[in-house]
């Protein structure tokens, strides 16, 4: 299985290094060529405002889009990912964005990065609790009719899925635990179904 990592910035060699520990092949994707090939693609945790602008400027959102509209790319997007998945964005309209996902994304929803925690998380479909790291995490704010929701902290949604897209307000390449990568392998594999 050959899965992207979407390397413009931020903390994209942690999934690299998750993802070969399972066995894909793991491709730094920085232009749109990159995609060929791939199964899905993951977007960091980084600075989501970055991610959009450059992803826009080397063209690779509208690489990305075709794909995931053509039903051949899963994308999983963490924490700044997650921002650039959304189809909207409170207070910051005009950011860049991917947004496909049919999600509201709050921005540092649970403040600054020294407000920085771990949690532990019960999530749909995972047999014990997932260890979550949040750096300036962003929350799930709304979330449409065809998203499923996957793991909450408190009442705020941090993990949601529609189809083959994943989002996750929390850093899992910052722990041991490879449940969530293999189950975005699983979904990049069709393996996952509603």
């Amino acid at each position: 299985m050959k899965i992207g990592v979407l390397a413009l910035q931020g903390a994209f060699r942690e999934h690299k290094q998750m993802l070969e520990r399972l066995g894909a092949e793991a491709v730094e994707v920085r232009k749109p060529e990159h995609l060929a090939g791939l199964q899905g693609l993951i977007v960091p945790g980084g600075e989501s405002t970055t991610i959009g602008k450059l992803a826009r400027e080397y063209g690779i959102d509208a690489a990305v889009a075709r794909r995931v509209e053509a039903g051949d790319l899963a994308v999983w997007g963490t924490c700044a990912g997650a921002i650039w998945l959304a189809r909207e964005i409170p207070h910051y309209p005009e950011q860049p964005r991917l947004g496909l996902m049919d999600i509201a994304v709050e921005r540092n929803a649970f403040g600054r990065q020294v407000a920085s925690f771990e949690e532990d998380l019960e999530v749909k479909g995972l047999d014990k609790p997932f260890h979550a790291v949040f750096i300036r995490a962003p929350a799930i704010t709304r979330v449409g009719p065809g998203v499923e929701v996957l793991a909450y902290h408190g009442k705020d949604v941090v993990l949601a899925r529609q189809g083959r897209l994943l989002a996750s307000s929390f850093h899992p390449e910052l722990t041991g635990d490879f449940r969530l990568h293999r189950l975005f392998l699983d979904l990049a594999n069709n393996l996952v179904t509603s």
